[in-house]
């Protein structure tokens, strides 16, 4: 069976790399897609579904909504596109959205803490599902910046990883577009008629965020250097310890000598 598309061959080359690289998805895995609704979780469902019709292994996709609670978010519109594709979907109504002002801490962005909430509810919902892994749709842009988030702003050099296990040990959630762009899943989206649908946050792209403006930088820096980003999912992938300045990596022993 071929691919439909020269984008849908790249793309799935490039999730399957993923796959096998990290151990992404294994034989007899029940995936569960956190599908928002914006571009690149339709895109993670839709190349999974491609991957899982022509796999050697077997392996089973579900999606779920996490309704944030504002009201004009439109999850019928997500309901209805996964029914169109045989795709099963569970949507979740939450108040994450009325609660959001009551316990953002200093220094954190409305954008990360209700990623954080609807990770909980996603941790949740997997046990109820029986879902084995669960899917997001962080791609090759989410994982740069990040980078450079944590290095400009945190003192901590660290991205995301492509699968993570949570700190009870309960769930594994996996990153299968980390080597797709952004404007490939973009692209793919829109390239299969899927509804891009907005989370209807007042915060949602406020280009005064860090995180935007990291993303301006980058394209800026693109133009000079089209392959900076594979240049820099590289180097999360390739690090040198002994070059860092982690004491904890390498304990200093000191000398009476040295400190005489």
């Amino acid at each position: 069976m071929s691919y439909r598309t020269p984008l849908e061959h790249r793309i799935a080359k490039k999730t399957t790399q993923a796959i096998l690289e990290h151990n992404l998805i294994e034989d007899g895995d029940r995936v569960m897609v956190g599908l928002s609704g914006g571009k690149d979780s339709w895109a993670l469902i839709q190349i999974l579904d491609v991957l899982r019709k022509r796999a050697p292994i077997s392996f089973s996709i579900c999606a779920i909504n996490v309704n944030s609670g504002y009201k004009d978010f439109k999850h019928s519109a997500v309901t209805e596109a996964c029914a169109e594709r045989g795709w099963e979907v569970h949507i979740e109504h939450t108040t994450i959205g009325a609660v959001m002002d009551d316990i953002l801490e200093d220094g954190e962005t409305p954008c990360s803490l209700c990623a954080r909430l609807r990770r909980g509810v996603l941790y949740r919902l997997a046990d109820s599902v029986g879902a084995t892994k669960i899917a997001l749709g962080h791609h090759m842009d989410d994982f740069v910046e990040t980078l450079l988030l944590n290095v400009f702003f945190q003192g901590s050099l660290k991205a995301m990883p492509a699968r993570l296990t949570s700190d009870n040990g309960k769930h594994t959630v996996i990153r299968p577009l980390v080597y797709v762009t952004e404007a490939e899943a973009r692209a793919y989206t829109q390239e299969n008629n899927l509804p891009v649908i907005g989370c209807c946050c007042p915060a949602c792209g406020d280009l005064s965020l860090k995180r935007q403006r990291l993303k301006r930088m980058i394209a800026d820096l693109e133009l000079e250097h089209p392959e900076i980003k594979n240049s820099m999912i590289k180097a999360i992938g390739n690090v040198a310890p002994r070059h860092l300045l982690d004491t904890r990596l390498y304990p200093v022993v000191q000398t009476a000598a040295a400190l005489g």
